[in-house]
Protein backbone atom coordinates (compact mmCIF):
# COMPACT_ATOMS: atom_id res chain seq x y z
CA UNK A 1 0.00 0.00 0.00
CA UNK A 2 1.33 3.30 -0.78
CA UNK A 3 1.88 6.22 1.78
CA UNK A 4 -0.18 9.04 1.54
CA UNK A 5 0.59 13.22 0.90
CA UNK A 6 -2.29 15.47 2.07
CA UNK A 7 -2.52 18.53 -0.10
CA UNK A 8 -5.03 21.35 1.42
CA UNK A 9 -4.46 24.77 -0.35
CA UNK A 10 -7.00 25.87 -3.08
CA UNK A 11 -4.31 26.75 -5.28
CA UNK A 12 -1.79 24.15 -5.18
CA UNK A 13 -1.40 22.28 -8.45
CA UNK A 14 -4.51 24.52 -9.88
CA UNK A 15 -2.13 25.41 -13.13
CA UNK A 16 0.32 22.82 -12.71
CA UNK A 17 -1.48 19.21 -12.75
CA UNK A 18 2.56 17.92 -13.01
CA UNK A 19 3.17 18.60 -9.58
CA UNK A 20 0.29 16.01 -8.38
CA UNK A 21 2.29 13.76 -10.73
CA UNK A 22 5.36 14.20 -9.80
CA UNK A 23 4.64 13.30 -6.15
CA UNK A 24 2.80 10.08 -7.70
CA UNK A 25 6.06 9.44 -9.60
CA UNK A 26 7.84 9.46 -6.06
CA UNK A 27 5.51 6.71 -5.23
CA UNK A 28 2.44 8.47 -2.69
CA UNK A 29 -0.73 8.49 -2.96
CA UNK A 30 -1.95 12.29 -3.21
CA UNK A 31 -5.06 13.03 -0.78
CA UNK A 32 -6.69 16.32 -1.97
CA UNK A 33 -8.83 18.73 -0.30
CA UNK A 34 -11.81 19.29 -2.65
CA UNK A 35 -13.86 21.03 -0.09
CA UNK A 36 -12.96 24.71 -1.92
CA UNK A 37 -12.23 26.25 1.11
CA UNK A 38 -10.07 26.46 4.43
CA UNK A 39 -10.64 22.62 6.41
CA UNK A 40 -11.85 23.06 9.66
CA UNK A 41 -10.18 20.87 12.22
CA UNK A 42 -11.92 17.54 12.56
CA UNK A 43 -11.92 17.72 8.51
CA UNK A 44 -7.45 18.02 9.25
CA UNK A 45 -7.62 15.19 11.86
CA UNK A 46 -9.93 12.86 9.30
CA UNK A 47 -7.71 13.58 6.26
CA UNK A 48 -4.51 13.77 7.77
CA UNK A 49 -5.01 10.48 9.89
CA UNK A 50 -2.81 8.24 7.55
CA UNK A 51 -0.30 10.74 5.54
CA UNK A 52 3.46 10.91 6.01
CA UNK A 53 3.75 14.55 4.05
CA UNK A 54 1.16 17.23 4.09
CA UNK A 55 1.72 20.74 1.71
CA UNK A 56 0.01 22.97 3.96
CA UNK A 57 -1.78 26.73 3.51
CA UNK A 58 -3.47 27.91 6.88
CA UNK A 59 -5.64 25.27 7.50
CA UNK A 60 -5.00 24.51 11.33
CA UNK A 61 -2.04 21.82 12.46
CA UNK A 62 -2.39 22.62 16.22
CA UNK A 63 -1.17 19.44 18.50
CA UNK A 64 -4.48 17.97 18.55
CA UNK A 65 -4.49 17.70 14.96
CA UNK A 66 -1.01 16.37 14.69
CA UNK A 67 -1.63 13.62 17.27
CA UNK A 68 -4.36 12.29 14.96
CA UNK A 69 -1.75 11.77 12.21
CA UNK A 70 0.75 9.20 14.03
CA UNK A 71 2.54 8.80 10.43
CA UNK A 72 2.96 11.85 9.91
CA UNK A 73 7.04 12.73 8.92
CA UNK A 74 6.81 16.31 7.20
CA UNK A 75 5.17 19.21 6.96
CA UNK A 76 5.77 21.52 3.71
CA UNK A 77 3.90 25.17 4.50
CA UNK A 78 2.87 26.52 1.46
CA UNK A 79 3.96 29.78 2.30
CA UNK A 80 6.05 31.02 5.37
CA UNK A 81 3.80 31.69 7.90
CA UNK A 82 4.11 29.12 10.76
CA UNK A 83 1.43 30.08 13.08
CA UNK A 84 -1.16 27.86 12.24
CA UNK A 85 1.19 25.03 12.62
CA UNK A 86 2.42 23.73 16.59
CA UNK A 87 6.51 24.11 16.06
CA UNK A 88 6.92 22.67 19.38
CA UNK A 89 4.98 19.43 18.92
CA UNK A 90 6.62 19.07 15.64
CA UNK A 91 10.20 19.45 17.17
CA UNK A 92 9.18 16.56 20.13
CA UNK A 93 7.64 14.08 17.57
CA UNK A 94 10.50 14.92 15.23
CA UNK A 95 8.05 16.20 12.55
CA UNK A 96 10.29 18.11 10.02
CA UNK A 97 8.71 21.32 8.76
CA UNK A 98 9.87 23.70 5.57
CA UNK A 99 8.49 27.12 4.49
CA UNK A 100 8.59 28.52 0.20
CA UNK A 101 10.50 31.19 1.72
CA UNK A 102 10.47 34.50 -0.95
CA UNK A 103 8.10 32.37 -3.62
CA UNK A 104 5.46 35.08 -2.79
CA UNK A 105 7.29 38.21 -1.49
CA UNK A 106 6.73 40.18 -4.74
CA UNK A 107 3.24 39.69 -5.49
CA UNK A 108 2.08 39.77 -1.67
CA UNK A 109 4.02 43.50 -1.92
CA UNK A 110 2.01 43.90 -5.22
CA UNK A 111 -1.27 43.46 -2.92
CA UNK A 112 0.15 45.68 -0.35
CA UNK A 113 0.34 48.48 -2.73
CA UNK A 114 -2.43 47.67 -4.09
CA UNK A 115 -4.90 47.64 -0.92
CA UNK A 116 -2.94 51.81 -0.18
CA UNK A 117 -3.84 52.60 -3.44
CA UNK A 118 -7.39 51.35 -3.62
CA UNK A 119 -8.05 52.54 0.18
CA UNK A 120 -6.33 55.91 -0.42
CA UNK A 121 -8.41 56.64 -3.62
CA UNK A 122 -11.66 54.92 -2.54
CA UNK A 123 -11.64 52.75 -5.60
CA UNK A 124 -13.68 50.55 -4.74
CA UNK A 125 -16.50 53.05 -3.63
CA UNK A 126 -16.08 55.36 -6.20
CA UNK A 127 -17.06 51.99 -8.98
CA UNK A 128 -19.61 50.83 -6.80
CA UNK A 129 -21.21 53.99 -7.59
CA UNK A 130 -20.31 54.72 -11.23
CA UNK A 131 -22.00 51.73 -12.13
CA UNK A 132 -25.17 53.39 -10.56
CA UNK A 133 -24.72 55.84 -13.42
CA UNK A 134 -23.39 58.24 -10.36
CA UNK A 135 -21.23 60.44 -11.69
CA UNK A 136 -20.30 62.94 -8.79
CA UNK A 137 -16.52 63.21 -7.71
CA UNK A 138 -15.45 62.23 -4.67
CA UNK A 139 -12.42 63.77 -3.01
CA UNK A 140 -9.53 61.06 -1.83
CA UNK A 141 -6.47 61.12 -0.32
CA UNK A 142 -2.75 61.48 -1.87
CA UNK A 143 -0.23 58.39 -1.76
CA UNK A 144 2.29 60.45 -3.58
CA UNK A 145 5.17 61.79 -1.25
CA UNK A 146 3.22 60.68 2.08
CA UNK A 147 4.75 58.65 4.58
CA UNK A 148 4.98 54.53 4.74
CA UNK A 149 5.15 53.31 8.09
CA UNK A 150 6.25 49.51 7.92
CA UNK A 151 6.09 46.78 10.60
CA UNK A 152 8.65 43.89 9.37
CA UNK A 153 11.62 44.33 6.80
CA UNK A 154 11.74 41.04 5.38
CA UNK A 155 11.54 39.98 1.99
CA UNK A 156 7.77 41.08 1.51
CA UNK A 157 8.04 44.34 3.26
CA UNK A 158 11.19 45.18 1.53
CA UNK A 159 9.80 45.00 -1.65
CA UNK A 160 7.02 47.29 -0.74
CA UNK A 161 9.51 49.76 0.66
CA UNK A 162 11.05 49.56 -3.04
CA UNK A 163 7.57 50.11 -4.54
CA UNK A 164 6.70 53.11 -2.50
CA UNK A 165 9.60 54.52 -3.51
CA UNK A 166 8.60 54.60 -6.93
CA UNK A 167 6.07 57.00 -5.41
CA UNK A 168 7.87 59.38 -3.83
CA UNK A 169 7.09 57.72 -0.46
CA UNK A 170 9.13 58.69 2.59
CA UNK A 171 9.89 55.22 4.55
CA UNK A 172 10.25 54.80 8.40
CA UNK A 173 10.04 50.97 9.79
CA UNK A 174 10.46 48.91 12.62
CA UNK A 175 12.38 45.18 12.53
CA UNK A 176 13.96 43.68 15.71
CA UNK A 177 16.31 42.39 13.43
CA UNK A 178 17.52 45.51 11.31
CA UNK A 179 18.92 45.18 7.65
CA UNK A 180 21.17 47.36 8.06
CA UNK A 181 22.75 47.80 4.30
CA UNK A 182 19.33 46.99 2.87
CA UNK A 183 17.73 50.37 5.37
CA UNK A 184 21.24 52.40 4.23
CA UNK A 185 20.80 51.48 0.39
CA UNK A 186 17.16 52.59 0.44
CA UNK A 187 17.08 55.46 2.87
CA UNK A 188 14.68 53.69 5.41
CA UNK A 189 14.65 55.30 8.46
CA UNK A 190 14.55 53.47 11.42
CA UNK A 191 11.51 54.08 14.16
CA UNK A 192 10.43 52.38 17.08
CA UNK A 193 6.66 51.55 17.25
CA UNK A 194 5.49 54.69 18.74
CA UNK A 195 6.84 57.03 16.44
CA UNK A 196 5.62 54.70 13.31
CA UNK A 197 2.03 55.07 14.82
CA UNK A 198 1.79 58.71 15.48
CA UNK A 199 4.06 59.88 11.96
CA UNK A 200 3.33 57.80 8.93
CA UNK A 201 0.32 58.11 6.72
CA UNK A 202 0.17 54.92 5.79
CA UNK A 203 1.29 51.57 7.73
CA UNK A 204 1.64 48.39 6.39
CA UNK A 205 2.14 45.06 8.83
CA UNK A 206 4.32 42.40 7.81
CA UNK A 207 5.16 40.50 11.16
CA UNK A 208 4.70 37.38 11.57
CA UNK A 209 2.67 35.95 14.54
CA UNK A 210 3.45 35.24 17.26
CA UNK A 211 2.71 35.84 21.38
CA UNK A 212 4.15 38.97 21.17
CA UNK A 213 2.83 40.22 18.35
CA UNK A 214 -0.60 39.50 18.64
CA UNK A 215 -2.95 42.28 18.80
CA UNK A 216 0.06 44.41 17.57
CA UNK A 217 -2.60 47.29 16.22
CA UNK A 218 -4.93 47.77 19.47
CA UNK A 219 -7.28 50.74 21.02
CA UNK A 220 -3.90 52.80 21.93
CA UNK A 221 -1.90 52.02 18.61
CA UNK A 222 -5.50 53.17 16.91
CA UNK A 223 -5.78 55.96 19.09
CA UNK A 224 -2.01 57.44 18.43
CA UNK A 225 -2.59 57.08 14.06
CA UNK A 226 -3.14 60.25 12.72
CA UNK A 227 -7.40 60.96 11.38
CA UNK A 228 -6.57 60.72 7.43
CA UNK A 229 -4.07 57.43 7.97
CA UNK A 230 -4.82 54.39 6.60
CA UNK A 231 -3.74 50.51 8.04
CA UNK A 232 -2.73 47.94 5.77
CA UNK A 233 -2.69 44.11 6.75
CA UNK A 234 -1.51 42.03 4.23
CA UNK A 235 0.11 39.44 6.95
CA UNK A 236 -2.09 37.45 9.88
CA UNK A 237 -5.39 38.56 11.10
CA UNK A 238 -3.98 38.56 14.73
CA UNK A 239 -1.90 41.05 14.55
CA UNK A 240 -4.63 43.50 14.88
CA UNK A 241 -7.38 43.97 17.48
CA UNK A 242 -10.51 43.58 15.45
CA UNK A 243 -12.94 45.17 17.27
CA UNK A 244 -10.97 48.06 18.23
CA UNK A 245 -10.29 48.72 14.28
CA UNK A 246 -14.07 47.99 13.56
CA UNK A 247 -14.82 51.06 16.35
CA UNK A 248 -11.90 52.98 14.52
CA UNK A 249 -13.02 52.93 11.08
CA UNK A 250 -17.11 53.00 11.79
CA UNK A 251 -16.43 56.13 14.20
CA UNK A 252 -13.82 57.78 11.55
CA UNK A 253 -10.70 58.49 13.51
CA UNK A 254 -8.68 57.27 10.66
CA UNK A 255 -8.98 57.00 7.48
CA UNK A 256 -9.63 53.82 6.23
CA UNK A 257 -7.82 50.04 6.24
CA UNK A 258 -7.06 47.41 3.66
CA UNK A 259 -7.87 44.03 4.82
CA UNK A 260 -6.58 40.80 3.40
CA UNK A 261 -6.28 38.60 6.50
CA UNK A 262 -8.80 38.79 9.61
CA UNK A 263 -8.54 35.85 12.58
CA UNK A 264 -11.30 34.07 11.61
CA UNK A 265 -12.22 33.97 7.52
CA UNK A 266 -14.25 35.26 6.51
CA UNK A 267 -14.96 37.73 9.54
CA UNK A 268 -18.32 36.75 12.15
CA UNK A 269 -19.29 40.77 12.49
CA UNK A 270 -21.24 41.39 9.54
CA UNK A 271 -20.82 45.28 10.11
CA UNK A 272 -17.37 44.73 8.22
CA UNK A 273 -19.29 44.35 4.83
CA UNK A 274 -21.32 47.72 5.53
CA UNK A 275 -17.98 49.98 5.71
CA UNK A 276 -17.26 52.21 2.51
CA UNK A 277 -13.78 52.95 4.29
CA UNK A 278 -12.32 49.63 4.00
CA UNK A 279 -11.24 47.49 1.25
CA UNK A 280 -11.66 43.21 2.12
CA UNK A 281 -9.47 40.69 0.76
CA UNK A 282 -10.04 37.49 1.08
CA UNK A 283 -6.65 36.25 1.81
CA UNK A 284 -5.36 36.33 -1.62
CA UNK A 285 -2.42 38.88 -1.60
CA UNK A 286 -0.48 35.75 -2.42
CA UNK A 287 -2.32 34.05 -4.97
CA UNK A 288 -0.83 35.36 -8.44
CA UNK A 289 -0.08 32.06 -10.95
CA UNK A 290 3.55 33.32 -10.62
CA UNK A 291 3.40 33.22 -6.94
CA UNK A 292 1.25 30.16 -6.31
CA UNK A 293 3.63 28.37 -9.48
CA UNK A 294 6.96 29.10 -7.25
CA UNK A 295 5.16 28.11 -3.93
CA UNK A 296 4.03 24.44 -5.36
CA UNK A 297 7.32 23.78 -6.94
CA UNK A 298 8.90 24.60 -4.07
CA UNK A 299 6.08 23.27 -1.08
CA UNK A 300 6.98 20.13 -3.92
CA UNK A 301 10.16 19.87 -3.89
CA UNK A 302 10.21 20.73 0.45
CA UNK A 303 8.05 17.84 1.13
CA UNK A 304 9.89 15.38 -1.34
CA UNK A 305 13.42 16.02 0.14
CA UNK A 306 12.38 16.09 3.79
CA UNK A 307 10.24 12.78 3.43
CA UNK A 308 13.37 11.19 2.42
Amino acid sequence: MKEKILTTPRSYGKDMPELFAQLEAAGYEVVRNTTGGILEKDAMKEMLADCVGVIVGVDPMDAEVLASAPKLRAIAKYGVGVDNIDMDYCKEHGIKVSRTVGANSEAVADYAMALMLAVARKVPEIDRKCRKLNWGKITTRDVSHATLGLFGLGAIGRHVAERAQGFGMKVIAYDPYWPEEFAREHGIERADAETIFKNADFISLHLPLMPDTEGFVGEKELGWMKKDAILINTARGGLVDEKALLKALKEGRIYGAGLDAFAHEPPEDDDWFELDNVVLGSHCAASTRGATQNMGRMATENLLRDLG
